[in-house]
């Protein structure tokens, strides 16, 4: 079973799809530390994450198993994220791979923005995870103030809205919601809720299949 998890940044879909493989007993991917992997190899070749060249190069040469976390999990490699994953050949430098994780033996849970619409549409369930900007910038700012960072809600909050009309705006697979993609709005829900709400949507469409 393929469970494809979309949504923009703090909706959720981490927390919920780490809960899914663990509840489904599936691997997970979380698409997105390989395009902030590839953001912080470009500032550490000490290029800009709009040089296309330079991204192209370090999403050719990435090693997932030397990604470090800590340094990945910044503000500023979030931004830059969202800059090289505009790029037309960093993204076809990071699809094979995704690919090939979600088509393993027994199945994966990915999450990422283009899952299930770019990376996995035959996936066996979708979902699309949202909550409105607000909410979304507090969890962010709550998380990075829990890691050091000086950085102001406001400030969060913009990142956000920029971060959303990249994503929604790039030419090569923009982020939105698969046709047969089920939307969960977390904006109210705690975490614990969430996470309930997204199993009874894969047992539901498990079930119908």
């Amino acid at each position: 079973m393929i469970i494809a998890v979309d949504g923009p940044l703090a909706s959720g879909k981490g927390t919920i799809a780490r809960a899914l493989s663990a509840h489904f007993r599936l691997p997970h991917l979380d698409t997105g530390t390989l395009y902030r992997a590839v953001a912080v190899a470009v500032t550490d070749a000490g290029a800009q994450p709009e040089d296309v060249a330079a991204a192209e190069a370090a999403a050719g040469s990435l090693d997932i198993r030397a990604i470090d976390e800590t340094r990945i999990r910044t503000a500023g490699a979030g931004v830059a994220a969202s800059i090289v994953a505009a790029h037309p050949g960093v993204r076809a430098a990071l699809v094979a791979l995704q690919r090939d994780f979600a088509n393993q033996p027994g199945g994966a849970v990915l999450d990422g923005r283009d899952i299930g619409t770019v990376i996995a549409p035959h996936a066996h369930v979708k979902l699309f995870i949202t909550a409105n900007p607000e909410v979304r910038a507090s969890r962010r700012h709550a998380e990075l103030i829990h890691r050091g960072e000086q950085i102001g809600f406001d400030q969060v909050l913009d990142q956000l809205r920029q971060r959303d009309a990249r994503d929604a705006s790039r030419a090569d697979a923009p982020m939105m919601k698969a046709e047969d993609a089920v939307e969960l709005d977390t904006s109210e829900l705690t975490q614990g809720d969430a996470i309930r709400a997204a199993i009874a949507i894969v047992e539901g469409r498990r079930g119908s299949a």
